[in-house]
């Protein structure tokens, strides 16, 4: 599959096993600017996954809002997408493999998120996988569109 045109849809057909081998093999990118489209994925590839999609992206978080320059984002959450919890942004060493990621920390930011840590790295131009832990515990992983 080229890089260069993969998709969400793409994505989120994908095991847990190919989103990490395509993470891993993926550059960091730029630090992202601006309002992005967001899917979160819960136990990848599985038919769970493909009935919670929708009612997360419908009922809880839609995707985040950089503010590259200000070094933070905020959340799109709510079925409204009210900007909400916030996010400080910055490079450093990644959970799921070795190398640098873009870090969305959480823990001086948030009272509701401090245990809150996501990474994200550019898998296409313009498309972000991310990883969100819990902890040292990865959740879940998501999809940022720009």
């Amino acid at each position: 599959m080229n890089v260069q045109t993969l998709t969400t849809t793409d994505l989120v057909k994908m095991s847990q096993a190919e989103l990490d081998e395509l993470y891993q093999n993926s550059p960091i990118g730029e630090i992202p600017e601006g309002d992005s489209k967001g899917t979160a994925m819960i136990i990848p590839g599985s038919v769970l996954a493909k009935v919670l999609l929708p009612l997360i992206k419908l009922l809880a978080w839609q995707g985040k809002v950089f503010y590259r320059d200000q070094d933070f984002l905020l959340n799109k959450v709510s079925p409204f997408s009210f900007k909400a919890i916030k996010a400080k942004i910055y490079r450093g060493e990644s959970w799921v493999c070795e190398g640098e990621a873009t870090i969305l920390d959480y823990s001086k930011t948030s009272f509701v998120a401090k245990k809150i840590r996501d990474e994200i790295r550019e898998v296409a131009p313009g498309l972000y996988l991310g990883s969100a832990y819990w902890g040292k515990t990865r959740l879940l992983n998501f999809i940022l569109e720009f």
